[in-house]
């Protein structure tokens, strides 16, 4: 895919900070020495290609386990007018977090909790047109606690591999899937995209 300059001079910049901080705490498990394909298609490939998929309003987004960064912070690179909320619960990580936002120059905000914390914060309350989220396994009581955080009609993208369900088997429903893009098609990796129910307007 063909990425401006100025946006793969931040990303490479990204890329190395975060190999040098994976050296010494675990921010991801992917290698980023021996393997580093696999790594730019999964770190970096995939949040460009999900970027292109956030709704042109959308103004705030929550990236829920934010860990070493990704999808958050290049989707940001790639969408510098859409505000991040990062959540990670580990405060070594969320060092990290920061000091990405301060290298890179771009305004993150980091919360150090689990996002069922943050569900006890009336500001959090359908504060957010888009959450992120990168997992393995995703369950409807999660579904059912991330909902929360966001605005009616907001949307849930929710990145994927090539195994396991595509969702639990019985939405909320206050959520509607409503699209599968490809992100890096070598991967098999995806991008489930859920809206969350406008109350009373039929089809939402």
């Amino acid at each position: 895919m063909q990425v401006p300059d100025g946006l793969l001079d931040q990303l490479e910049a990204y890329f190395r900070l975060l190999a040098a901080w994976n050296a010494k705490i675990n921010l991801t498990a992917l290698d980023l020495v021996r393997d580093p394909d696999k790594a730019v298609d999964r770190l970096l490939i995939e949040p460009l290609v999900a970027a292109r998929h956030l709704a042109a309003g959308a103004g705030a987004a929550i990236d829920i386990g934010s860990g070493g960064g990704s999808p958050a912070i290049p989707m940001k690179l790639a969408r510098p007018d859409v505000s991040f909320t990062l959540v990670e619960a580990k405060t070594r990580k969320c060092a990290f977090l920061r000091e990405a936002g301060r290298q890179l120059g771009v305004d993150l905000r980091v919360e150090t909790a689990r996002f069922e914390m943050l569900l006890t914060r009336p500001e959090f309350h359908e504060a957010f047109d888009v959450v992120t989220l990168r997992a393995v396994r995703v369950e409807q009581k999660v579904l059912l606690g991330l909902q929360a955080f966001l605005k009616p009609g907001g949307e849930f993208l929710l990145f994927r591999g090539p195994a396991g369900t595509e969702l639990p088997a019985a939405l909320t429903p206050l959520l509607v899937p409503i699209a599968t893009h490809t992100l890096v098609e070598e991967l098999q990796s995806r991008l489930l995209v859920l809206r969350k129910r406008v109350v009373g307007i039929e089809g939402q």
